[in-house]
């Protein structure tokens, strides 16, 4: 379900793939995906995970999960709830929902007792070290001043990339690592894969692409370069 490399898209809570506008465009990644034969997954808001993992055959990612177990938790979402939606895996501790290492560690272990990948989400180095500690599936580095800035990390600190696989793999070589933060073409993603990424995490270069088809089909064609 999650081989690599792989291609990640995170549909956030933008406009662009919220709703109807996520079926159709989960739906455009996983026909690109299938006909290229690049592995991808795709990463929507809570209230249409469900929905859309009931129409595509690639993995569907719930964006977070709470640490919790069934019972009086009004608000929060159980990682069997999201398992039961037919999610894959989760993201965690993104940049934009970041957490304290106790509960980043504390929904790892809470995600495989249901048997849900995870992709927890660092921002440099060093956390990435930190992070790689409690063995999630995936790591993907992402320095927080670049995400949305069209300015990729494999470009302008490839030196995080590099050093954060390193780092990774000594701690634990099982741990896949992936790049994120502002990888917009298929350039960037095949410049990630040669510094050691094994995968990308985008975002906004495909949701709120003009042309979200010809956008991912970029990205696709920048892993199938690699593999080349």
């Amino acid at each position: 379900m999650m081989k690599i490399p792989i291609v990640v898209v995170n549909f956030k809570t933008y406009q662009e793939a919220t709703g109807e506008r996520a079926v159709k465009l989960a739906e455009l990644i996983a026909n690109i995906s299938k006909q290229s034969g690049v592995q991808a997954a795709v990463s929507p808001q809570t209230v249409d995970l469900a929905i859309i993992a009931g129409k595509v055959d690639i993995p569907v990612l719930a964006q977070h999960v709470d640490p919790i177990k069934p019972g009086r938790n009004t608000g929060f979402i159980s990682p069997e709830s999201a398992k039961a939606g037919g999610a894959a895996g989760t993201l965690v501790n993104h940049s934009e929902h970041k957490l304290p290492h106790d509960q980043v560690k504390a929904i790892i272990t809470r995600a495989k007792e249901v048997g849900l990948h995870t992709i927890a989400c660092t921002a440099d180095i060093e956390e990435s070290k930190k992070i790689a500690e409690f063995a999630p599936d995936m790591i993907a580095v992402e320095p927080p001043e670049l995400i949305g800035s069209g300015v990729s990390v494999s470009t302008a600190k490839p030196e995080i990339v590099r050093d954060s696989v390193k780092v990774v793999k000594e701690k634990n070589p099982e741990i896949k690592v992936l790049c994120g933060a502002g990888i917009t073409s298929g350039d960037d993603v095949t410049k990630a894969l040669e510094l050691g990424a094994e995968g990308v995490l985008i975002a906004s270069g495909v949701v709120k692409a003009k042309d979200q088809r010809a956008a991912f089909q970029d990205i696709v064609n920048g892993v199938l370069k690699f593999q080349k």
